[in-house]
């Protein structure tokens, strides 16, 4: 499997570190972020293979986020949405309907390493 450039974008310093680690011991690049902006930027610098990002984000959203990196980037980008609130809010719905993948918390890995390989 290649390795990737993978960005996890959670407002939960805790959520985005351990499923960078975790990534990271998957053998991919990965990257936590902790705020969709910074996320934004360092994307403009350097174009990642996936973003995982959580939906209900303070500040801007996983469906704002979702929107820009797919204006920016088209479908070079796999996006991966996570989500602890429930599926049948309106703003996880819409963020859904833009991504390639989405999960509910806690991420099943073996349901996430199969995407990313057959990526």
């Amino acid at each position: 499997m290649d390795s990737l450039d993978i960005y996890v974008v959670d407002d939960n310093r805790d959520a985005a570190d351990s499923l960078a680690e975790l990534l990271a011991h998957m053998g991919h690049r990965a990257r936590p972020f902790y705020d969709a902006g910074d996320l934004l930027e360092m994307a403009g610098r350097s174009k990642p293979d996936c973003v995982l990002l959580d939906v209900a984000m303070d500040g801007m959203d996983g469906l704002e986020l979702t929107r820009l990196l797919r204006a920016r980037f088209g479908d070079d980008v796999v996006l991966i949405a996570i989500t602890g609130v429930p599926e049948g809010s309106a703003a996880v719905k819409s963020t859904f309907r833009l991504v390639d993948h989405y999960f509910s918390k806690p991420v099943d890995v073996y349901k996430l390493e199969a995407i990313l390989v057959g990526r």
